[in-house]
C-alpha cells in the first residue's frame, strides 16, 4: 500500500503541470483523481463501501469537469491548500504545552521522551519546527500569489480582473508543481547536513537517517498527524 501510495503521489505533479502548463481539462481531471485515489486507496483496498460509492461519484464529477472550461482551476488551490495544511501542522505544535513536532520526532529517533532530550537538542528541534513552518507558510503564499496573477486561467483573470503583473501558466506550474518541492527537498537535505554537524555521531549517512525515519513506522507517524 505504501509503495502504491508513493507512484500516485510521484504522478500528481507530473499530470498537474502537463494539465496546467498545456490548459488540459482532462490532464487536469487524472490529477484531481489521482488525489483522489491517494486519499481513499486504504478503504477502497479493504473494500469499503462508503469509499467505493465516494469514489464512483468523484470519477463522474471529475469526467464533466474535464470537459469545463474552469477544468484547470483546482489545480490553482491545490498546492495553496496542501502546503497551507502541512505548515500549520507544524506550527499548531508550537503552542504553550505542546511538544513541537520535530522535537517528537527526533526523541522517537533517539528512543526517549520529548523531555529526556538535552538541552540544546530541545531548543534546536524547537527553532526547527518553526524554520519549518515559516518555510512552508510562505511557499504557500508564494503558491497563491503565482496562482492569482497567472494568465490566462488565474484567479484574478478567471475574476475578469487584469493582474497587477503576470505569469504564464508554465511559469506557475513549474513553480507550484516542480520548484517548490525542490526547495522542501534542499531544505530537508541540508538541514540534515547541519544537524550532524552540530550533533555528530547519530547518523552514518543520510540513507541511515532515511532508513531510521522509516523505521518508525506507520502507525507513530499517523499518531503523530493526528496528536
Amino acid at each position: 500500500m505504501f509503495i502504491a501510495r508513493a507512484l500516485l503521489a510521484l504522478a500528481y505533479p507530473v499530470l498537474a503541470h502537463l494539465a496546467g502548463a498545456r490548459g488540459d481539462g482532462t490532464l487536469a481531471a487524472l490529477a484531481l483523481g489521482d488525489l483522489v485515489l491517494i486519499v481513499l486507496l486504504e478503504p477502497l483496498l479493504r473494500g469499503r463501501a462508503w469509499a467505493w460509492a465516494l469514489a464512483l461519484a468523484a470519477g463522474a464529477g471529475l469526467w464533466r469537469l474535464a470537459g469545463s472550461a474552469q477544468a484547470t482551476l483546482p489545480l490553482l488551490l491545490v498546492p495553496v491548500v496542501v502546503v497551507a495544511l502541512v505548515a500549520w501542522m507544524f506550527g499548531r505544535t508550537l503552542g504553550a504545552g505542546r511538544v513541537p513536532l520535530i522535537t517528537r520526532i527526533v526523541a522517537a529517533l533517539e528512543g526517549c521522551a520529548p523531555e529526556a532530550l538535552a538541552p540544546p537538542l530541545r531548543r534546536y528541534t524547537r527553532a526547527l519546527t518553526v524554520g519549518w513552518a515559516v518555510l512552508l507558510a510562505v511557499l504557500a503564499l508564494a503558491n497563491l500569489a503565482l496562482a492569482a496573477v497567472a494568465v490566462p486561467g488565474g484567479l484574478l483573470d478567471g475574476l475578469g480582473r487584469t493582474p497587477p503583473v503576470a505569469v504564464t501558466r508554465a511559469q506557475w506550474s513549474w513553480f507550484a508543481n516542480a520548484l517548490g518541492y525542490g526547495v522542501v527537498g534542499g531544505a530537508f537535505v541540508g538541514e540534515y547536513l547541519l544537524r550532524k554537524r552540530l550533533f555528530p555521531g547519530r547518523y552514518h549517512s543520510f540513507a541511515d537517517f532515511l532508513h531510521r525515519l522509516a523505521r518508525l513506522g506507520p502507525a507513530f507517524w499517523r499518531e503523530l498527524l493526528r496528536g
